[in-house]
């Protein structure tokens, strides 16, 4: 890599959590970082998905841990930020033990008619899609702050703007993490820690795949895009490492579309 764009993009000695890192945009997002130069914690609910993507991510040359946990535990939460907190001091080396990006990727998506969502359903949408990312910036964000560097992306939605069909609960919690992160940014922005909110366009991944069997829809939204297809998780990997890199030091409290023009209209 040229000597200039090392120092705007380079993650060489820093350090990322990815929470729902197992497949999907998730997996995408830390395979950047780490091809990058980010040594990465990854963490999804399910053990064995977890651990093949850790796999693949230590066979491209990534230093990777993985770290089971459910989102919709507090506790499980509180696990997650310890087990980081010892394998960052653990593996320090280059750097000082610290999380330095973290990426609330992780999501749910219970797709009912509203009439039909249950208080339960509520409860686990917010559960992982917004009290998550609350409870890991709260813990993670001050210690960045102290640091005098950090990076936090929220993964947000096209529901962040605008309804879309079937999945109320869940658009609730992702209109609320843009202004998590605005309240984020207005904390730590001054003490150097970047906070955006990454907007995917309808992407083609297991969390999607509901809508993508009802017949037509996947043409219907491709259609929508300006650039007429939809998106693949690797179209995410270029705007993840410039929001954790050197390059993106002036970009905070942002909810930022990647969507191939689909928020335009």
């Amino acid at each position: 890599m040229p000597a200039y764009l090392e120092t705007l993009f380079s993650l060489t000695g820093r350090t990322a959590l990815v929470t729902g890192a197992s497949s999907g945009i998730g997996h995408a997002i830390a395979e950047a970082l780490g091809r990058a130069g980010a040594r990465l914690l990854i963490t999804a609910r399910r053990p064995a998905p977890l651990t093949r993507a850790a796999g693949r991510l230590t066979a491209l040359g990534i230093p990777t841990t993985a770290i089971p946990a459910d989102l919709a535990d507090p506790a499980a939460i509180d696990e997650l930020c310890r087990r980081a907190t010892e394998t960052t001091a653990a593996t320090a080396g280059d750097g000082d033990g610290g999380v330095d990006i973290l990426v609330n990727n992780a999501a749910n998506n219970i797709r009912l008619p509203l009439d039909d969502l249950t208080t339960g359903d509520y409860e686990r949408t917010l559960a992982v899609n917004l009290t998550a990312p609350y409870l890991l910036s709260r813990f993670f964000g001050p210690r960045m702050a102290e640091r005098g560097w950090g990076r936090i992306i929220n993964i947000g939605s096209q529901q962040s703007l605008r309804a879309f069909g079937d999945s109320g609960a869940y658009g609730i919690a992702k209109t609320a993490v843009t202004g998590l992160t605005r309240s984020q940014a207005e904390a730590w922005s001054p003490r150097g820690v970047c906070v955006n909110t990454l907007i995917p366009g309808f992407t083609l991944t297991p969390l999607t795949r509901p809508a993508q069997a009802i017949p037509g829809r996947v043409e219907a939204l491709a259609a929508r895009t300006m650039n007429r297809r939809n998106a693949v998780p690797g179209d995410y990997a270029g705007i993840a490492v410039l929001l954790a890199s050197p390059a993106g030091a002036h970009i905070t409290g942002q909810a930022i579309c990647v969507d191939g023009g689909f928020s335009v209209h």
